[in-house]
């Protein structure tokens, strides 16, 4: 099992902010927070699960080819290999857990497909 994340890192992003809250032998707990009218990459993982909760704000939320829309107390899960994308719908600060799960967690699993900031 690989872990590359430290419980207190955190990193400033186009669309927002990430922070570890904590992290563990095969699970990390990121504390996200996506500015207004932002979103993330269409992305996904090869070697982790996500778990999410928003807790703050209201979301579009890709998974697959389905579009959900996600407020407080809304649980998604994210397998592996899904395509998938969270976007702040709203014009207040979106904040959700993410809990990740599997044998690789570090920021290098992320396979983008579409990303507005431009990177790869």
């Amino acid at each position: 099992m690989v872990v590359k994340y430290q419980k207190g890192a955190s990193d400033k992003r186009p669309w927002g902010t990430w922070e570890i809250l904590d992290t563990g032998e095969n699970y990390t707990v990121k504390r996200i927070v996506v500015k207004p009218k932002q979103k993330l990459s269409l992305q996904s993982h090869n070697f982790r699960d996500e778990h999410w909760i928003v807790t703050q704000g209201t979301a579009s939320v890709t998974l697959g080819e389905k579009t959900i829309t996600a407020s407080q107390n809304t649980p998604l899960f994210i397998p592996a290999k899904v395509k998938h994308r969270i976007e702040n719908i709203a014009e207040k600060d979106l904040i959700f857990i993410e809990v990740q799960t599997g044998d690789t967690l570090d920021e290098e699993d992320i396979i983008r497909y579409e990303d507005v900031y431009g990177r790869v």
